[in-house]
């Protein structure tokens, strides 16, 4: 589904990723963990088009998507939930999730999409006429990846979900994107600080150093690995 070869990017002539390559499957749950200043939001960004790569290919789809404007690719599926959120607040719940689905692929199933949102997130029906702006943080976010499911998405790129949110709603929004996963059967890249919870849930994952992709591998084999142990999961 997604395939990037040796990617290198980065801004204002500072290389950030340095030959990069992933790889995610139809319906597949990929995390990228690695610690701050890594690359790990410049790869997402890198993907959906925000950031030009000076090299490399990037396949979605089998096809080669590198020099495609970022709007052609949010078209194609590839939907990006950014860090920060970065709502409308002074639109109404309802208004907000209503902008999501500006694919032509969204529109004509906007109440079945809805639908879909309020059971992941009840608390966004309860409020639906309320002011994005009187949410709390973790409401918010749940928001975010609400807007981004109402645009129908092929493939659903999540930055740093859990940041600044307490442990409780933390997990939360973990559960959530598993459950995005199984049932809705999308396919979601994840990039997360907390790598504990995102290598638990993740079908395979990779760890970004540095710019540079330093080891990959399924889900049982990271969570075993002695060093990723020690560096990430806290282990003696």
């Amino acid at each position: 589904m997604l395939k990037v070869n040796g990617i290198s990017a980065g801004y204002s002539g500072l290389e950030v990723l340095q030959n990069v390559s992933i790889t995610l499957e139809k319906g597949e749950f990929v995390a990228i963990v690695g610690p701050n200043g890594a690359g790990k939001s410049t790869l997402l960004k890198s993907i959906s088009g925000t950031v030009r790569c000076t090299s490399g290919e990037i396949y979605f789809m089998d096809e080669n998507i590198i020099r495609m404007d970022a709007h052609k690719r949010t078209g194609l599926g590839i939907i990006q939930v950014p860090e920060g959120r970065r709502i409308f607040p002074s639109l109404t719940v309802l208004e907000n999730l209503e902008l999501g689905a500006f694919r032509s692929e969204a529109r004509g199933s906007i109440k079945e999409n809805l639908e879909a949102v309020f059971k992941l997130f009840p608390i966004l029906n309860e409020r639906k006429k309320q002011m994005a702006s009187t949410f709390s943080g973790g409401e918010q976010q749940m928001l975010a990846i609400g807007r981004g499911l109402m645009s129908k998405p092929q493939l659903l790129m999540l930055d740093e979900p859990s940041l600044g949110l307490s442990p409780k709603l933390g997990d939360m929004i973990f559960d959530v994107i598993r459950e995005i996963q199984t049932k809705l059967k999308i396919a979601v890249l994840l990039v997360e600080q907390r790598a504990v919870e995102a290598l638990e849930l993740c079908d395979r994952g990779y760890i970004l150093e540095q710019g540079r992709i330093v080891l990959s591998s399924d889900r049982a084999s990271l969570m075993g690995n002695p060093i990723i142990q020690k560096s990430y999961l806290g282990v003696v």
